[in-house]
């Protein structure tokens, strides 16, 4: 059977399911069991598909994704997280855009805590944009902030996304988590001169706050060394045990979990109820990357059972493309993709294409992975499916109009695409840690 044929009825039948509704585990789920049973020999091919399914989540290199999730997920519902930011509120005065400023350097603490950019906008959008509103921030310098520093949790460890693209791409996880620490970095410091600058010019933006309720000396570093000190340390330990080689991903996110835990203890915060909670939101997300993970990579080898993915190769071999081109066309579709699907779908739709032919072409792994994951990154925020737009209007006020929400991130994305492409033309950016470990 001719692969383009191949090609056209499964990605086709895919887009259709998508299209009337259907979950996108399901869709795919769908279009699997169809594909194994045209293309791999009726009830043989659908029995092949159960082995690879069980095969793709016994992986041991897939245990780090509950062990990060369930890492945020304690010190969120443990009410840890919320004292760190409000220890960083305290520490930082006389900047412009105060309150701004606080949300991308807390944004940013809790990236390197929790790995969920849902998780990050939302603590964000629920405790810092109310008070932002109610000093008179325009609405454009409140929420930008808040969503862009939201997307770097999928940048720096831990970050469960990362360790589903290494899986999937077949891309070192622990170098690929490394690798994302200075991009992370630079975006967030880009914010910070970003919104600083931006109220500078425009103080009408961002009131300056009420000198009375300043804190100064111990006073005012207490907080800090008592509450985000010892959280900053669980980072340190999970990427510093890897970084060394003390550890695989496996191991250090395991760390984590357990030196969050023990945090949680030690601040008197433990209950019952918060790790109840904690532990079933974690089983209730990795359930979920797991069955997406089981439906990709048997869509992946049904691509290739079915000839379709040698056959694409083959056509894109024959164009004699250079790998920058190749690169630079797997980013502008992802960013494509970024403003209809999601971050999961884009993952199991492009990798069964974009690894062999990154494979074919000699393009570094770990470098790509980091520009796929920043471009997906900028899908979180591109309208109109934007999810971290989606869910800062589920925490705005009910007077923020959609409209306010798109506008006031667009300067942010555009940042975004500039540090993109400095690491498309510095690939050290992406590739000087991970070095180190080797």
């Amino acid at each position: 059977m001719e692969w383009q044929f191949a090609l056209s009825a499964l990605l086709g039948t895919l887009f259709v399911l998508m299209l009337i509704g259907m979950p996108v585990a399901f869709a795919f789920l769908g279009v699997n069991l169809l594909g194994a049973w045209f293309f791999m020999g009726g009830e043989v091919g659908l029995g092949q598909l159960v082995r690879n399914s069980i095969q793709s989540v016994s992986s041991f290199s897939l245990t780090p994704i509950p062990l990060f999730i369930l890492m945020g997920e304690l010190l969120f519902y443990s009410g840890l997280a919320f004292r760190a930011i409000n220890a960083i509120e305290q520490l930082i005065a006389k900047v412009p855009g105060r309150l701004s400023i606080v949300s991308v350097v807390g944004g940013t603490v809790f990236a390197t805590l929790s790995g969920s950019t849902i998780a990050n906008t939302a603590m964000m959008g629920g405790t810092m944009l109310p008070e932002m509103l109610r000093r008179g921030y325009h609405p454009s310098i409140a929420m930008g902030p808040i969503m862009a520093v939201g997307g770097i949790a999928m940048l720096i460890p831990p970050s469960a996304l990362a360790v589903m693209l290494g899986s999937l791409a077949g891309i070192s996880i622990s170098q690929l988590l490394i690798g994302g620490i200075v991009p992370g970095l630079v975006l967030a410091v880009a914010f910070l001169v970003y919104v600083a600058m931006r109220c500078k010019l425009n103080p009408e933006l961002a009131p300056a706050d009420d000198p009375g309720e300043r804190k100064y000396g111990w006073e005012k570093w207490k907080p800090f060394v008592r509450d985000v000190v010892p959280l900053f340390g669980i980072f340190i330990a999970v990427v510093g045990s890897m970084l060394i080689g003390w550890a695989s991903p496996t191991e250090s996110a395991a760390i984590g979990a357990v030196a969050a835990a023990i945090a949680i203890v030690c601040y008197g915060a433990f209950s019952v109820q918060a790790f109840y909670k904690a532990f079933m939101e974690t089983a209730r997300i990795s359930v979920i990357i797991l069955f997406v993970l089981i439906a990709s990579t048997t869509f992946s080898q049904l691509l290739s059972f079915s000839g379709a993915t040698t056959g694409l190769l083959g056509l894109i071999t024959e164009l004699q493309l250079s790998p920058m081109v190749l690169v630079l066309g797997m980013v502008i579709i992802l960013l494509a993709l970024g403003c209809v699907i999601d971050q999961v779908s884009m993952m199991m739709i492009t990798l069964p294409f974009f690894m062999p032919l990154a494979h074919a072409a000699g393009i570094e792994p770990i470098w790509l992975g980091v520009m796929l994951l920043l471009a997906m990154e900028i899908g979180l925020l591109t309208p109109p499916f934007g999810l971290l737009c989606m869910v800062m209007q589920s925490v705005a006020p009910n007077h923020i109009r959609l409209s306010q929400i798109y506008g006031s991130v667009m300067p942010f994305i555009i940042i975004e695409l500039v540090v993109l492409g400095l690491i498309m033309l510095l690939p050290w950016l992406a590739t000087g840690l991970p070095q180190l470990m080797v």
